[in-house]
């Protein structure tokens, strides 16, 4: 067991799963102390990445972070280790970096999507205006009298899942819409044309 720990091989996968255990920890005790320290690193990353639509989940980013570490960890160990049980050592860890990493990334995202699916979305709370904002139909089709799921965020770029439905016509999936009205549990929306002139760019001389 300590040859395994202290094997140089191996340093990197120890040093992910180290990592992950830290990040944990961190946030773990954050959450104790209203402190969320990845909330700083969110801060510091690029808004195009940070609003990636692969990134676009509903529950917490650092999940994805975390998954990532894991499976990274798991996937140099077992490729170490079927290496070992043929050849009785380790391969360098640089032949299994690149390897791991690809496995690593395909189950991050098949976990990212599976979880993405279960998890419920939050629902929009009444006092949170949306009214004049755009979304993205993210659910399904919606006409009059069948509702569809929207996401759009709010004034301070927070992520919200909005139930729609338009006046007249349909509200194709991933069409951009504009909600104009509030109607008990759900917003009327209106399908945002490219040829309406709220985006036009140029000057009608």
């Amino acid at each position: 067991m300590l040859e395994f720990l202290q094997n140089y091989n191996l340093i990197p996968f120890h040093l992910s799963l180290l990592a992950l255990i830290l990040l944990s920890m961190i946030e773990t005790i954050g959450y104790y102390f209203n402190i969320r320290p990845t909330q700083y690193l969110k801060s510091l990353s690029p808004k195009r990445l940070s609003e990636s639509p692969l990134l676009n989940v509903k529950f917490s980013k650092t999940l994805i972070v975390v998954f990532l570490l894991m499976n990274f960890s798991f996937s140099g160990y077992f490729l170490q280790l079927c290496v070992y049980a043929q050849q009785q050592e380790f391969l360098p860890a640089y032949y299994l970096i690149i390897p791991a990493l690809i496995i690593a990334i395909f189950f991050t995202v098949f976990m990212i999507h599976c979880l993405d699916q279960v998890i419920k979305p939050i629902e929009t709370k009444q006092q949170v205006s949306l009214l004049g904002r755009l979304a993205t139909i993210s659910s399904g089709n919606a006409r009059p009298g069948f509702s569809a799921q929207a996401r759009v965020r709010d004034e301070f770029g927070q992520l919200h899942y909005v139930q729609v439905e338009p006046e007249f016509g349909e509200l194709e999936f991933q069409s951009q819409i504009i909600l104009i009205r509030l109607k008990k549990s759900h917003y009327i929306a209106k399908k945002i044309s490219k040829s309406n002139s709220l985006f036009t760019t140029g000057n009608h001389t």
